[in-house]
């Protein structure tokens, strides 16, 4: 008996009957015999019949299975949505031919991948660098308000943060120096805002420069035929692993499948000058570690905390303050919040054997950074609360250029009073005292990346310039 008329006992039965009208068992013949029959059908055991259907289904479900299919599956809930909002005044014409402003938003989408469980997010510089508000949503659906805690507009590369409630799923970190010209690729993101959307090809070529208009605006980029389109911006390029291996960037309008992404390994490069704690929370730390897992230590500042500390180059930091580091990310992740005066525990592991001790952070002494903006940049700066400036938010970050010295560079450049300087270098800049701190110790004629924003009819413009220190 096949596995349809098993489960199809009663139609046949029905047809059965039906040609029972031709004469072979009159339509009022005696039910017994039929009767007898029905039951005899029905009482065969479906149970091992369906689970068989349902084991074959398995088995073809699992044939299924791609290593396409897998390597989303792993790194979905890491892809989230990045919705940005741009305050922006919109110039008309009244009736009676005055000019009148009105305050507007630009809203734009692009993508992200979460790097740390904490809510750290990479992304392109491009993607937040210009946004008023940052909102990211993630693959459950949920939403958070996201704030910048670093970018380089070289690399179109930033890194940024939500305070989510429970830790996130961090992608898999790949590789990008041991990459395969025709390797498959998974590019997943966001296009013109289709949630995790998913993309396949193929490694087309490595180290491109990326020009727009004659000018050259990335180096050293992959080149890939998966599908990257607009709101892909920021989102993860994958191996068959699930591992990321590049941060998709940028697409050809003039050109059909061709895609562009910033190789992982700049990435990961970047990362500690943008997490720095010396930096971001004025701390002395003293040590620095290499890319490795887990991470080991590589270089320790002479009179430092981590030096009195009796930490030693090589020693493999295995956790701070009880929490496991399974990367340099969570290394510099872990020392984040910490402020002077705070003791720190680390776990090492030194020629294979378990060690501990504690260092204590000290204060960066504060440096003047209207003193150091101007002797350096030529420029005059205040805090955006202190200046009564109304085109830019008080918490907007970033600092209002108050004066430009003549000759200086930053007057070739095209700076002037009433700009909003809002990054330094890697850096996203907070108030005067944060540009002190990353000005401070800067060499004679060492070149300065800054990203400026300025108030025009109709809007806010954002761009990037690169003045010399004096």
């Amino acid at each position: 008996m096949s596995r349809f008329e098993a489960v199809h006992g009663a139609t046949g039965l029905r047809g059965w009957h039906s040609r029972a009208k031709h004469g072979h068992v009159g339509p009022y013949a005696p039910r017994r015999p039929i009767d007898h029959i029905a039951i005899c059908v029905m009482a065969v055991p479906l149970a091992p019949l369906l689970a068989a259907a349902r084991a074959e289904d398995r088995g073809d479900l699992l044939k299924r299975r791609t290593p396409v299919v897998e390597a989303y599956e792993r790194a979905r809930d890491s892809v989230v949505n990045i919705s940005t909002t741009q305050k922006v005044e919109v110039r008309g014409w009244g009736l009676f031919g005055d000019v009148f402003t009105m305050p507007s938003e630009r809203m734009s989408v692009g993508s992200g991948v979460v790097i740390h469980e904490d809510g750290f997010i990479a992304t392109n510089a491009h993607v937040v660098s210009a946004a008023d508000r940052l909102t990211v949503t993630f693959a459950d659906g949920t939403s958070h308000e996201a704030r910048i805690i670093g970018l380089d507009s070289t690399r179109d590369l930033a890194v940024i943060k939500v305070d989510p409630p429970r830790p996130l799923m961090p992608i898999a970190w790949g590789r990008s120096d041991d990459l395969m010209i025709g390797e498959q690729t998974i590019a997943v993101g966001n296009p013109v805002g289709l949630q995790n959307t998913v993309t396949t090809g193929v490694i087309s070529a490595m180290h491109r420069e990326l020009s727009l208009g004659g000018r050259v605006v990335y180096r050293d980029v992959i080149q890939t035929d998966a599908s990257i389109n607009p709101g892909n911006s920021g989102g993860p390029l994958l191996n068959v692993l699930g591992e990321l291996i590049g941060i998709n960037t940028a697409v050809r309008t003039d050109l059909q499948n061709i895609g562009f992404a910033i190789p992982v390994d700049q990435l990961r490069d970047l990362l500690p000058d943008i997490l720095d704690s010396e930096k971001r929370n004025k701390v002395q730390v003293g040590l620095r570690v290499a890319d490795s897992v887990p991470p080991r230590v590589m270089t320790i500042r002479e009179g430092s905390p981590a030096d009195k500390a009796g930490v030693r180059l090589g020693d493999v930091v295995e956790a701070v303050d009880g929490r496991r580091v399974r990367g340099p990310v969570d290394f510099y992740v872990s020392l984040l919040g910490k402020e002077a005066g705070d003791s720190v525990a680390l776990r090492l592991s030194r020629d294979g054997a378990p060690t501990t001790t504690k260092l204590t952070l000290t204060p960066v002494p504060k440096p003047d950074g209207k003193q150091l903006a101007r002797q350096h940049l030529g420029l005059g700066i205040a805090n955006v609360k202190d200046s009564g400036a109304r085109r830019f938010a008080p918490d907007s970050g970033g600092v209002i250029v108050v004066a430009v010295e003549p000759q200086s560079s930053a007057a070739r450049e095209d700076i002037r009073p009433g700009d909003l300087l809002v990054q330094l270098g890697k850096h996203w800049i907070a108030d005067v005292d944060e540009v002190g701190t990353l000005l401070s110790g800067i060499a004679e004629g060492a070149p300065v990346d800054v990203a400026i924003r300025r108030a025009v009819p109709g809007g806010l413009i954002h761009f990037a310039v690169r003045l010399y220190a004096r």
